[in-house]
Formats: structure tokens, sequence, C-alpha cells
């Protein structure tokens, strides 16, 4: 995993809503490092009807497209990715979105470099830790997350009597799940540095 890959690179996760098939997006989040600005740009897509749900998907492809064709961005960088990948190839098949990830960019599993690196599995919480990351948002758990987008599915007005401050809770939450992506792979090369010490003692 070499650094300079970063700046050729978008960070993505998705918050959604599963009920033995994927039922739709719940959050899309990305960002990718501006060079000349020296900032993460930030993008999301939240539902907030279910009517929203196909809006995401076009918006998600109009995103790739344009880091790909604009930003000439190659890798997508996740953590644990397989699962929000099956979800959205799932969703754009669904809706006749033709649309193949493989084909604009270079996967790369934060969750499986670890492993292999390793030898053993991890959350992205305790990954976190490691990199001396601390979070601005709350932890949510998914199931939680889970039943709000089921929520927004069936209540068209659902989202209207949700407070504020929950849905900016969900997004802040989000946001930092892409911005540790990316924090977590500038300081791969500092981690491996310090696995290199330790595992060289006597």
């Amino acid at each position: 995993m070499g650094k300079e890959i970063y700046k050729d690179a978008i960070f993505f996760d998705l918050e959604h809503y599963l009920y033995k098939k994927p039922i739709c997006i719940g959050v899309f989040g990305c960002c990718y490092y501006d060079s000349e600005s020296d900032e993460l740009k930030v993008t999301q897509y939240m539902i907030e009807s279910k009517k929203d749900a196909p809006d995401i998907l076009n918006l998600s492809v109009e995103y790739f497209k344009e880091m790909y064709e604009k930003h000439n961005k190659r890798y997508i960088v996740t953590f644990s990715g397989n699962n929000d990948f099956t979800v959205i190839e799932y969703l754009y098949k669904k809706n006749n979105i033709d649309f193949n990830l493989d084909e604009h960019f270079i996967k790369v599993d934060l969750q499986r470099e670890y492993e292999k690196l390793m030898g053993a599995n991890i959350g992205l919480k305790n990954l976190e830790k490691i990199f001396d990351i601390n979070r601005e948002s709350e932890l949510i758990s998914g199931s939680n997350l889970s039943k709000t987008f089921c929520k927004v599915m069936k209540d068209f007005d659902y989202m209207n009597r949700m407070p504020e401050e929950k849905r900016q809770r969900i997004l802040l939450y989000n946001e930092q799940d892409v911005a540790s992506l990316f924090r977590i792979y500038v300081d791969w090369k500092k981690f491996l540095k310090k696995e290199e010490k330790i595992s060289s003692q006597p």
C-alpha cells in the first residue's frame, strides 16, 4: 500500500438498510484529498423519503464518474467494503443503472490490508485507536441506523419529524468514517515502521 496513492483515491462508506436483500442507501459518503487547497473534500447524500432512493443511486454514479473523469481518481478505499459494494451494485442492477465500479477503480480494503499484515481481524473503531484518531461523532450501531432508514422508507413524513440533531449526528458519523479512512491510509507507513520496530525487538 503506497502512501502516494492517496492523491489518486476516493474514500468511501455507506450507511444502508437491508432486509434479506438491500433496500436502500441511507447515506452515501465519500471524500478525496484536494492537493490544491490541501483539504479533504467530503460529499454526502442522505435519504429523506422513499422517492429519494433512486436519486441517491444516480447521484452516486455522477460522483464516481466525476472523480474518475475530472479528478483522475483510480482507487477506491474502504473498510470492510465488500458489504457496501454488494449493496450498491445490487441496487444499481435492480434500478437498471449501467455502471461498473470495477471498470473505474482499484479497490483497497483497509481491513483486509491489516489482516494480511497482522494475521488478525479488526474493527474500524479499534483501528482508529491504534492510529490515535479521536472521533468527534458519537458511535451509532448499524442496527439503529437500519431502523431509522426503515422508518424513512415506510413513512414519507418521518424525516420532517426527526430532530435536526439526529440527522446531523448520522451525517457526522458517516463523515468521520470516510475521514478516518483517509487518515489511516496516509499514516499506514508510520504504522508499519512501528510494527517493524516491535517485531524486531528481542
